[in-house]
Parts: structure tokens; sequence; C-alpha cells
């Protein structure tokens, strides 16, 4: 009775946790976009969607990935080797033993007539089970704590799935070797599953179980006579042999009852059965009802995420999907490190230390930071560093084991960051080439905002940026400018600048406009002149600097081999060095 009611809890638990987890995929808010969508549209947008697939070729490309990424695990392997074994051990061992073993009276005894667990093949492969996610399970420990695989960082999620896991599978060894030595266990079977009252004939069959099963007996000592033995096998094959192959199948369980022989009276007598099967028992579904709200709940997420993912394309797939499956990503990241490794600013974390660089960092973050938690001013700050920094190289997104499309993730929660009035200097420099190529996929206003904000902040302690619209004459007479640019020896080469305006006509920014001189001010050329006399804050006042996108064209057409995209670069962050300075 108590066992019943203990798993039915469990998994009402687990599946009231389950259908909590993806009711948050179409109620996360994840970037700008993900706002214009109210959860029935999402919900509606996802039935299509999956309808679509269902109902068309791209079905084939589903099973193709369900076999190849999800069962197979192709983009682990194509990684790393090691990690490819390991995660093959635990997710085939353990769901085997899932499907097979724990839930044995709803799958395998339907499937197969003759059914018992101490019987083989179910013996020998539970036992093969267990030991594929044990050696998983070692592999993990010396990734993470011998060979300290580099940026693979170790949270206590990780430190719950693995001591879960290990309790789960010794604790289930340790009972069956119990089991296979106690003597209760063997008078509990002749009594319920055989006809035997005689004495004699149960000290038959229990000097039997001495010799060949394993069993330790009070009764029975060593040597064993060895005419008895045909009366005892008759009598085993009798009543024990339809439900019951050699222990020596348990090629895990009985080397561990070998093991404890010495002291398996002992146990047998301090109920070390029962105790061992409550601790596996409890285990078991305490890791099956806290699943869905562990780091465990990306063996369900991940396959979605890869079949998502397969059958998706930004361009195409509607906007709604999108929103929904970012939200769905951040339950399917494993927090392998593989992002972390091959990130471009990864060697940003050697220097500040802020784990929000390193991009599996950044998706546990997020996961708070989307759910709408309140953050404290040093946590966001550190999120938005770690975002801002990223240069959409793409390489993230390229080794992910289960498909994130990190690149797509970074500039949505960006522009979600800066839109709520925190675009911090750095919104205007490392990764505006890659705002300014999506930028039809945001609002104008959206896309002008930030700019402006900071714009406006750094005007309040430049003199000149105060009245950006007034027009100001490129002349040596604006002498009260004249002071050195502090800039590189590569930021210098402004001087071999003759204003061709070769710069000017290749920029996209000035290509926008139908009058480019009155919306942007300076254009490219003219800055280069103004930075040539010195008229510093000229340059700062300049929306043409702060509209730059940073796309090189002005760089790699400019004849004289002026750096024009690192000279504005430079003057961006010399604008904000001196406002800050003067705070």
């Amino acid at each position: 009775m108590l066992f019943t009611v203990i798993f039915y809890t469990s998994l009402f638990v687990f599946l009231l946790g389950l259908i909590y987890k993806v009711s948050t995929w179409f109620s996360l808010e994840i970037g700008v976009a993900s706002k214009n969508f109210t959860i029935s549209e999402r919900i509606s947008a996802a039935a299509r969607g999956i309808l679509g697939v269902i109902f068309s070729p791209k079905i084939l490309i589903l099973v193709k990935v369900f076999i190849l990424d999800v069962v197979l695990q192709r983009r682990i392997l194509k990684e790393d080797f090691l990690r490819w074994i390991m995660h093959m051990l635990i997710f085939t061992g353990f769901m085997m033993l899932l499907l097979m073993h724990a839930f044995d009276s709803f799958i395998t005894t339907p499937l197969f007539d003759e059914y018992y667990s101490t019987l083989n093949p179910f013996l020998f492969l539970r036992n093969f089970f267990g030991i594929m996610v044990l050696a998983g399970l070692m592999i993990a420990v010396y990734r993470r704590f011998i060979l300290k695989v580099p940026r693979l960082r170790t949270s206590p999620m990780d430190y719950y799935a693995i001591i879960i896991l290990t309790v789960i599978m010794i604790s289930g060894i340790l009972l069956e070797g119990i089991k296979i030595t106690s003597y209760t266990e063997f008078r509990n079977m002749v009594k319920n599953y055989s006809a035997l009252d005689e004495e004699e004939e149960i000290l038959a069959l229990e000097k039997l179980w001495v010799k060949d099963f394993g069993l330790v007996s009070p009764n029975v000592k060593d040597p064993i006579d060895p005419t008895i033995i045909p009366l005892s096998k008759e009598l085993h094959n009798m009543h024990c042999a339809d439900c019951h192959s050699s222990t020596e199948w348990a090629i895990i369980g009985y080397p561990a009852a070998r093991l404890l022989k010495p002291i398996a009276l002992r146990l047998d007598r301090l109920g070390c059965v029962n105790a061992f099967w409550y601790i596996h028992f409890l285990a078991c579904f305490i890791g099956l009802a806290y699943l869905p709200f562990s780091k465990m709940f990306h063996v369900i997420a991940s396959p979605v995420s890869l079949l998502a993912n397969a059958v998706m394309d930004k361009d195409k797939s509607f906007p709604a999907n999108i929103a929904t499956r970012q939200a769905m990503e951040l339950d399917a990241c494993t927090h392998c490190g593989t992002c972390s490794l091959t990130c471009s600013v990864a060697v940003a974390f050697d220097k500040t230390g802020n784990l929000n660089i390193l991009p599996s960092e950044k998706l546990v973050f997020l996961k708070t930071y989307a759910s709408g938690k309140d953050l404290k001013k040093n946590e966001l700050k550190a999120i938005q560093e770690g975002i801002y920094l990223c240069t959409n190289c793409d390489r993230c997104t390229v080794v992910c084991p289960v498909g994130i499309n990190l690149r797509e993730l970074w500039f949505n929660v960006r522009e979600d960051l800066i839109q709520k009035g925190n675009p911090i200097p750095l919104v205007l420099s490392p990764f505006s080439f890659y705002r300014g190529l999506n930028q039809q996929k945001l609002e104008s206003d959206n896309y002008s905002n930030p700019i402006s904000i900071i714009k406006d902040a750094i005007a309040d302690k430049c003199e000149l940026m105060k009245n950006p619209d007034e027009v100001i004459s490129l002349t040596p007479i604006n002498k009260k400018f004249k002071e050195k640019v502090d800039l590189s020896y590569q930021a210098t080469t402004y001087s071999c600048c003759f204003s061709c305006q070769n710069c000017s006509t290749v920029c996209p920014v000035v290509g926008n406009y139908e009058n480019p001189q009155e919306a942007l001010g300076l254009l490219p050329h003219q800055i280069m002149r103004s930075v040539g006399l010195g008229l510093k804050d000229l340059a700062f006042g300049s929306k043409m600097l702060w509209d730059c996108v940073t796309c090189y064209q002005c760089q790699e057409h400019c004849p004289q081999g002026v750096k024009v995209t690192d000279i504005l670069y430079e003057l961006k962050n010399l604008a904000i060095k001196e406002s800050f300075n003067n705070e």
C-alpha cells in the first residue's frame, strides 16, 4: 500500500512538474519580439507548426535527427569521444533500466508472458545496464574532478545529478547482493512460490542454493554432502527453475553478494533487505518527482530542442514559435561547457572572473532573468557584460550538442536588456555590426532608442553634444576645440586622409538617408578631417559616430589605408572615458 501511494505521488508530482515546465515555454519572454504574442497565440502557433511538420516531408528530417542526434548523439561524438561514451553509457543504460526494470509492470510484463525479473535475459540485462550507468558516472567524475576539462563549471545541479544517480545505482546493486545472500528471502520464496512442506526437502533445496546460488544459511555448513545434490537439483527444477536463473548471471549483483558473504547473516538479521529496498525505491522516485525541476530535465528538453531546430528556420518560421523555442532552449542546456570551450571571448573571463562571459554560465543565469525575478544591480551588470561582450562569431551555436541557437538567443536577450534602459556603453561597439544586420527584425524605435539613450548620457558631459543638431563649420577657426586626440598608433592613420569621400560613399548608414548630412551631422570623411584638425568634441558630437555599425566597408575601401572604423571605435571609447572622468 505504501509503495503504491509513494509511486503514484511521485508520478503525479513528475507529471505536474512536466506540465509546469512545458507551460513556461509558452509564457517566458526572451527578447523584445516575444512580448508581441499572448500565451494562447504561442500555443496555437506551436500546434499549427507541429501539425505542419507531421503532415509534410519534414517528418523525414525529424526521423533522421531523432536517430542520429537524439539516439546516437552524433553531435557529441563530433566534439569529444570520451564525453560521447559517457553520455551513451548513462543515457542508454538508465533509459533501459527505467523502461525494463522500474516500469516493468507497465512495459516488460505485458510484452513477455513469462517475465520474471530473476530470469534471463532480464536478470543479466538489468545488471549489464547498471554497469553501463556506473561506468558513465565514473567517466563523468573523472572528467569534472580529475581531468578538469577547461572552462567546465560544476554547479550544484551537476552535483545533484551525479549523486542521485550514484545513490540509485549503488543501492540497487547492494540490494540485489543482499537479497542473493539473504536466508529470510529464501524462506519467503519457498513459502510463497513452492509447494514444499517437508523440512528435509526444504533443507535439501537450501543446500543447493548455498552451493550454487550464493545463499548464506545458518543451517548449512561447508562441505555439502554430494549425495544430496541430485535430490536438490530435482527439487529446484520442480519449484524454482521456472522463475530463477543462476544468480551468477547477475554480473554485478553476484560479486557484491560474494563480498557481503562474511556479514550476510548479520545484515539479514538487521533487515537490510527492506532498508536498502526503501533507499533504492525512495531515491528512484525522489529523482523522478524532482526531475522536471532539476538539470536532469534536459533528458526531455534536449531532444525537443534538437528536433525543433532541425525543422525551424529563423526567416520562415512563425515568430511566436521562435519565442517558444528560445524559452524551451533554456531547459535544453545540459551545462556541458562545450560552448564555453570554443567561445572567442572566453579569455575575458580569465581576466575579469565574470562567469556570465562563458556561454554555458550565461544560460544558467538567463533562466533567472527570463523568469522575471528581480536582480541585484551587480547581477544585472554582470549579465550585461557577458551578453554585450559576445562577438556573434556563432562558434557556440555550431558546437552545441543539443542544437541551441545561441547566437540568436544572445541577440534577443541583449535587445531586451538595452530596451529596458540599460544600454551601457558597450552596446555601441562590439556588436554594432551584427545588430545593424538584424535591423529589419526590430521596430525603428527599438533600434534607435538605445543609441539615443547612451548618446544623451554622454552628451551631458560633452559640450558640443548638448546641441547635436547644430551645424559647425569644419575650419581651423574653431581653435577653442583644438587639442590632441589621444588615439592609438593604428588609429593615427587619420592623418593620411585627403577627404576623397570614398568612405562616406560606401557607408550603409550614410546610404540609409536621403539627406545624410542633416541626419548624421558629420559623415565619415568629415570626422576624419575633424580629428586631423584636433576638433575632438566636434567628432564626439557627430551622430555618425554613434550610428556606425562597424561593418568595415569604409576601412576596406579607403585608398590611403586609413583605419576608419577603428578610429570611430576609439573615438567612441574616448568620449565615454572622458564623460565618466568628468563625473
